[in-house]
């Protein structure tokens, strides 16, 4: 693969840029913010099309609001709730949306949805305004935000559709999809496709059918009857999904997840799962026999916190596991983790 030739920077343009941030007072991440200004400064000779400059003031514009929306909730749990916005009120899937999200919040979690009609409502109705999000988006023939969500703090409304999925993913830590059209199996592959490529972290993502429908185990049955049996997709992707006729079977599905996993992280060549317990060594040389097929390198072992965690201040307490890590095969490291829950 042909490599990309850096250009010099030219050092009083890095001092003006320097000097730019003094003035406007320091803050985070000097290093990351003074390499957007010089990409944007590039934008000047780059491109020379209005509309897409416009393209990516606007994405950066939107994706920082968010963030600064999100940051004062970092520490909470959050589960994205995805679903057709043309559910009526009196629908079987509307009131299992309304008790999922009611659960969800009993036990800690906030909602995020789209903000819109029909699921996207029912999330945020079960959760209560407190513990709901919205993520909405400019279309000219929708209705707008639901009632609940309207003119909260807490409401943001995007013009792009790939700035507004970023949120959806990158804030959740879990995703739920009820019953929905064209948008919400969008929303559903990406999140796949987003977790089989390691592209994001791992998280439960589940399949919620109403009382009596076949909804998502007919989708399950066309992804095992054609895309494994074709071999374009693996057995271990299966992992990757969970589906279930019950609100509360799904609730119990996310928490497991996390009962004794927290997080990971990739430091240089090994890959740090953090837990709540260590597992004993007897469990670890069970692991390391049972995933050797995506060991390569190191084994599992388990270690203290690394050097570079030393920023994630909440994961310091937590125990570790590390390995080498073949950065493959995620649907078997998504076993791995309902493994280490077991412990």
């Amino acid at each position: 693969m042909e490599r990309r030739l850096k250009t010099p920077v030219d050092p009083e343009l890095q001092r003006r840029i320097q000097e730019l941030i003094a003035y406007k007072g320091g803050g985070y991440n000097q290093d990351l913010v003074a390499d957007v200004i010089l990409n944007a400064l590039k934008l000047l000779t780059d491109v020379e099309d209005r509309g897409d400059v416009r393209v990516i003031r606007t994405a950066v514009s939107e994706l920082r609001y968010a963030f600064r929306l999100f940051k004062p909730y970092a520490e909470k749990r959050k589960v994205t709730i995805f679903g057709s916005s043309r559910t009526k009120l009196e629908e079987p899937e509307y009131r299992q949306a309304v008790d999922f999200g009611r659960q969800m919040a009993a036990a800690g979690w906030m909602i995020i949805t789209g903000a819109g009609p029909g699921i996207m409502r029912a999330g945020h109705e079960g959760a209560g305004l407190e513990n709901s999000f919205g993520v909405s988006i400019r279309l000219p023939w929708e209705e707008g935000t639901n009632p609940i969500m309207q003119g909260d703090k807490k409401l943001i409304t995007f013009k792009y559709f790939f700035t507004r999925k970023l949120t959806f993913v990158r804030h959740a830590d879990a995703i739920a999809l009820f019953p929905g059209g064209f948008g919400t199996m969008d929303e559903g592959y990406e999140a796949l496709t987003l977790m089989q490529t390691g592209k994001t972290r791992l998280r439960p993502l589940v399949l919620i059918n109403p009382p009596g429908s076949a909804y998502w185990r007919t989708w399950d049955k066309h992804m095992r009857e054609h895309l494994l049996r074709a071999e374009l997709i693996s057995p271990a992707d299966l992992n990757l999904y969970y589906i279930t006729d019950r609100a509360e079977d799904a609730v119990k599905h996310i928490a497991r997840f996390y009962r004794n996993y927290h997080s990971m992280r990739s430091v240089a060549d090994k890959l740090v799962i953090r837990l709540k317990n260590a597992p004993t060594p007897s469990a670890i040389q069970a692991l390391n026999e049972d995933f050797a097929d995506i060991i390569t390198g190191d084994s599992i072992r388990a270690i203290e916190p690394m050097p570079e965690e030393q920023d994630e201040v909440a994961t310091l307490n937590l125990q570790r596991i590390a390995f080498g890590f073949n950065r493959k095969d995620y649907g078997r490291l998504r076993h791995l983790i309902n493994v280490l829950n077991t412990l």
